[in-house]
């Protein structure tokens, strides 16, 4: 089952030549989540391949450079016919600022907005995963970021064991493998232990959105297998981060370090480092080995943890 992840959208604050405003696409097993939307966003996604067709979009908080972009992806969808309803969420403020983007403009959408305000902790429940909003540090702002938590997986089935056992192919193996023991037609039975290995982990992406280093980011990125963390500044800028509620990248790789997360992608760059955010990744790095700058485009595929990681991609 395909789990990637492609930011769209790399910059803090405003757009540059190289990079557009936040926005990260979550596409597993072709549902695609989409994680703000600044501005340029439909464009984005156009250029890099991402379906107009998905069904949520879920914003970290509401400072424009994260959510103005969704205007025109609205008008975008109405203009190719879309009927679909389309579900936006978001932290405390949602209802007001998502129905003012709604009415925007003279046109009439084709389809439903559905404005879904949500609190930190409050589970978003879809088959095999769930979308978790926790709370962050922001400056001036009601913020969360998202977790993509996928449930446990069931162990691996032995078809050569049972096999030998003599169980025949069929509804028994699957009752097996569903945690149930069977009873043969010779009288013997056969418990779930003796053909099905030991749970298997599903895959965790933690996006923070605007934060400064919390908590709160390394408690829901415990163990996870991809941590998106913004790093709007270096070293030389930590003050300013404080200022404004931001994080250095620094501080970003330690949080994952803490966290003991697999792989660290930096995001939301100020623009002096647009051109050029190497900068960023060697600070990250001299903490965080992994860690590694993000460029709009850039695809992460994000496998299970009992098979050997890929690369970055893109």
């Amino acid at each position: 089952m395909s789990l990637s992840v492609l930011l769209l959208g790399t910059s803090a604050s405003r757009p540059t030549v190289e990079r557009g405003v936040a926005s990260v696409a979550l596409v597993r097993e072709g549902e695609t989540l989409l994680v703000d939307c600044g501005e340029g966003t439909q464009r984005q996604m156009m250029r890099y391949g991402v379906s107009f067709g998905l069904a949520d979009v879920f914003f970290t908080h509401f400072h424009a450079d994260h959510v103005i972009g969704v205007i025109g992806l609205m008008r975008t969808m109405a203009l190719q016919g879309r009927t679909d309803p389309l579900h936006l969420w978001g932290p405390r403020g949602a209802s007001k600022v998502l129905r003012s983007a709604e009415r925007f403009g003279f046109d009439r959408l084709s389809f439903p907005v559905e404005v879904h305000e949500i609190a930190p902790g409050e589970r978003i429940a879809r088959a095999g995963y769930a979308m978790v909003p926790y709370a962050v540090e922001h400056r001036g702002a009601a913020a969360v970021g998202y977790a993509l938590v996928e449930e446990i997986r069931k162990g691996r089935f032995n078809p050569e064991r049972a096999r030998e056992l003599g169980i025949p192919e069929g509804p028994l193996w699957g009752q097996i493998h569903r945690g149930n023991a069977v009873t043969l037609p010779d009288g013997r039975t056969v418990a779930p232990s003796e053909l099905v290995g030991e749970a298997r982990p599903g895959r965790t992406v933690v996006v923070t959105g605007d934060t400064r280093p919390c908590d709160a980011t390394r408690e829901i990125a415990c163990d996870a297998d991809l941590l998106v963390h913004e790093a709007t500044f270096g070293d030389e800028e930590a003050e300013r981060a404080v200022e404004t509620g931001h994080s250095t990248a620094r501080e970003a790789a330690v949080v994952a370090r803490d966290a003991g997360v697999a792989r660290l992608v930096l995001t939301h760059f100020s623009a002096r480092y647009s051109r050029d955010a190497g900068e960023l990744e060697r600070e990250a790095r001299s903490v965080f080995g992994s860690a590694v700058a993000a460029r709009d485009g850039m695809e992460i595929e994000v496998p299970f943890r009992d098979r050997v990681a890929d690369g970055v991609e893109g």
